[in-house]
């Protein structure tokens, strides 16, 4: 890797841990520089999963104050993206890559669409909200809903974290940027056992994996405190474009 390329992959993950942290979807932004520089599929999404896990505890402390008084909810819907997010990586390891090179384009064109109806959702969640839409917990509903996540979350995961949002913020009574600090916590659960089963199992970049690490810690941060004030079609736009470019890439292989 040339010192350019290393760049970018920094720059790449400080993108990612900073989206991730507002929202989600930063894998967007790094799986497609990962493939730029020739790492095959499988390779790139293991990587990208293991560097980003220190840019989501970052995001985690930096909402850490929306986390006091949910326990209860963590520890329960924490069991679901535990489960989810081994069961996603058990099967990455399991299909073929030539399946990861068919499913994931579709992922990606899925995740887009996700990003781009992101404010309809939003609109409709709060909504919901305003006609006293969700309870305290979410009930079986939620769990079985951040349990699927948590699957494709552990098999690739862009977007995840849409997902996470528009489960919680329609079935779950409280505040968003609470809901936001709890999303942050279940991603993390996801990429966090995923990275640990990816370390006995599969093949791995470390030189992409500290980059993308040491990115995605500043980022981290960055979303917490300045992400809020990013203009989101700005951050979609860019989303849209390399998540394009990565599907263009995977096609094109």
């Amino acid at each position: 890797m040339t010192v350019w390329e290393a760049l970018a992959v920094l720059l790449a993950g400080v993108g990612a841990g900073t989206i991730n942290t507002v929202v989600g979807s930063g894998t967007l932004i790094t799986f497609p520089v990962l493939l730029a520089l020739g790492l095959p599929p499988v390779t790139a999404n293991v990587s990208n999963t293991l560097g980003l896990v220190p840019g989501s505890i970052s995001g985690v402390i930096g909402y850490r104050r929306e986390l006091v008084g949910q326990r209860h909810r963590l520890l329960r819907l924490g069991t679901a993206s535990l489960i989810g997010g081994l069961t996603g990586a058990y099967l990455l390891t399991k299909l073929p890559s030539s399946a990861f090179d068919t499913i994931v384009p579709a992922l990606i064109l899925c995740a887009l669409v996700l990003v781009v109806i992101q404010p309809r959702v939003s609109r409709a969640v709060a909504a919901r909200r305003g006609h006293g839409g969700g309870s305290a917990e979410g009930g079986a509903l939620l769990f079985a809903g951040v349990l699927l996540a948590g699957v494709y979350g552990g098999y690739f995961g862009a977007a995840q974290g849409v997902l996470l949002l528009a489960l919680m913020g329609m079935l779950l009574q409280d505040d968003m940027q609470r809901i936001n600090a709890t999303k942050n916590v279940l991603a993390l659960i996801v990429n966090g056992v995923a990275a640990v089963f990816f370390l006995f199992v599969a093949p791995i970049d470390w030189t992409a994996v500290l980059l993308i690490a040491a990115g995605s810690v500043v980022g981290g941060q960055l979303g917490a405190k300045v992400g809020r004030r990013l203009p989101p079609p700005v951050l979609r736009g860019v989303i849209v474009v390399v998540g394009l470019a990565a599907v263009t890439r995977l096609l094109l292989t």
